[in-house]
């Protein structure tokens, strides 16, 4: 391909001529394959392109997936700026068909300054433009991606009672397909009105069963097991089993079945089983759905659905509760023990819940990933002058003392290419000093600690 005409790339139109000679002359034509490979993940950042003809197509790496972030056409410019702190290249870019790029080192930069102060000062804008617009969907990406996380505990989360109110729906249902056959069989054989009486007190009031380990239950399950296929019940140990999760023991059932006869006791003790299994059956079914009521409640809660984004009173304890319930699958995957040190007589303060449920989020997320399995994080909360302070704690490796100071950047992260786009606390930060706020870190091994004060309404 002949010497390229950069005047056709808008940054550089209108230079003087010897600004464009320069660029010539000090850097270089390359030509790329369709689909080809043009930068990897971890390679270093040095070169300004300007795409001469054809494009390239920017891609983001997450969990081992490609996911396409953006596009960079003919006759725009990319990669290194002036000025840019970017040292090494975080995504993958691929030649979208035959590519030819203009490309200068960045190590001709100083002299560039030198040459022409215009080109560098649009170079400069266009970074901050680009800056501005990377930070933007990186943003947006990162609340997704969050989202997502969120969205998945949560659908486990709903999943866990959803099953159990099936599982009981299915036993209910046979459980109710047999009474009729059970109550024939009670009233055929009862003695008298009072015997029933004193079996329909036993089914109307079921306790729960106090055991202090799980070898006096199996005693118990053997005893009353034992004592059922003496008066011929069939299937002792399954009746058992269903009685003594009812409250029933032995001391409870015999004087109670003194009245019936010997070839009475198996029909009424299967309908006495056969009732307390369905109250319990209903019990589970309550439970699971005051279990479903309450995630919804959490997750009104946590996004604040049912209010306006403006600023207003808020209780900091609801909002660090909700968002533990949404994040409740991943702190039990890795079995992280929540520690609750609240002050009770936290003032509110005004902000928006949404947002601030944000900056929960990103620091615990960051706590849970930080923290091996059985880890500890602790909240802490108290009121110290104007202000009140909420302590995220855990007692994981620790950041070290080379990475804390720029834990805050954006863009900044620890974590492989894909994994994490550097924006988690960058965003809380800014959340934090919108509501008027700051916030701190402390690291050392075995103990780290971000704080975060916000005004007292």
């Amino acid at each position: 391909m002949p010497a390229p005409d950069l005047t056709r790339i808008p940054t550089f139109a209108g230079l003087p001529p010897e600004t464009l000679d320069w660029l010539l002359a000090n850097g270089e034509q390359r030509c790329y394959e369709p689909g080809e490979i043009v930068a990897r993940p971890g390679d270093e950042a040095e070169y300004l392109m300007a795409i001469l003809a054809g494009g390239l197509q920017f891609y983001t790496l997450h969990n081992g997936s490609r996911e396409p972030a953006f596009r960079v056409e003919e006759g725009q410019v990319s990669g290194v700026l002036p000025y840019s702190r970017l040292r090494v290249i975080r995504g993958e870019s691929v030649a979208v068909g035959e590519t030819w790029l203009y490309l200068l080192h960045r190590s001709k930069f100083p002299d560039l300054e030198q040459t022409s102060p215009e080109l560098v000062q649009r170079l400069v804008s266009l970074m901050s433009d680009r800056a501005r617009q990377e930070a933007r969907t990186q943003e947006r990406d990162d609340k997704l991606r969050a989202l997502g996380k969120l969205s998945a505990g949560l659908a486990h989360e709903l999943n866990n009672p959803a099953a159990a109110i099936m599982r009981a729906s299915e036993r209910l249902t046979s459980n109710l397909q047999a009474r009729p056959a059970l109550l024939q069989a009670l009233v055929r054989h009862c003695p008298s009105p009072e015997a029933l009486t004193e079996l329909t007190r036993l089914a109307a009031s079921p306790v729960i069963p106090a055991f202090t380990s799980a070898l006096d239950r199996a005693d118990a399950e053997d005893e009353l097991a034992d004592w059922l296929e003496v008066q011929g019940v069939p299937d002792g140990y399954q009746l058992a089993a269903g009685l003594l999760d009812a409250g029933l023991t032995l001391s409870g059932l015999s004087p109670a079945l003194a009245a019936w006869a010997a070839e009475a006791r198996p029909a009424a003790l299967a309908w006495l089983e056969g009732q307390l299994t369905a109250l319990r059956l209903v019990h589970d079914v309550q439970e699971a759905g005051s279990r479903i009521t309450t995630l919804v409640a959490n997750v009104k809660t946590y996004s604040h659905m049912d209010r306006g984004q403006d600023f207003a009173p808020l209780d900091i304890h609801t909002g660090l509760e909700s968002t533990l319930n949404m994040l409740g699958y991943s702190l039990r995957a890795k079995n992280l023990r929540v520690v609750r040190d609240l002050s009770p007589d936290l003032p509110q303060v005004r902000g928006q819940v949404s947002s601030l449920n944000q900056v929960w989020t990103n620091l615990l997320d960051n706590a849970i990933d930080a923290l091996p399995p059985g880890g500890e994080i602790t909240l802490r909360t108290r009121r110290e002058d104007d202000f009140v302070r909420v302590f995220i704690i855990d007692n994981g490796p620790g950041i070290p003392p080379e990475v804390l100071p720029r834990v805050l950047e954006p863009f900044f992260t620890t974590k492989p290419a894909g994994e994490g786009s550097g924006l988690g606390l960058d965003i809380a930060l800014r959340i934090v000093e919108q509501h008027g706020g700051h916030l701190e870190i402390q690291s050392e091994p075995g103990h780290t600690e971000f704080g975060v004060w916000l005004p007292v309404r």
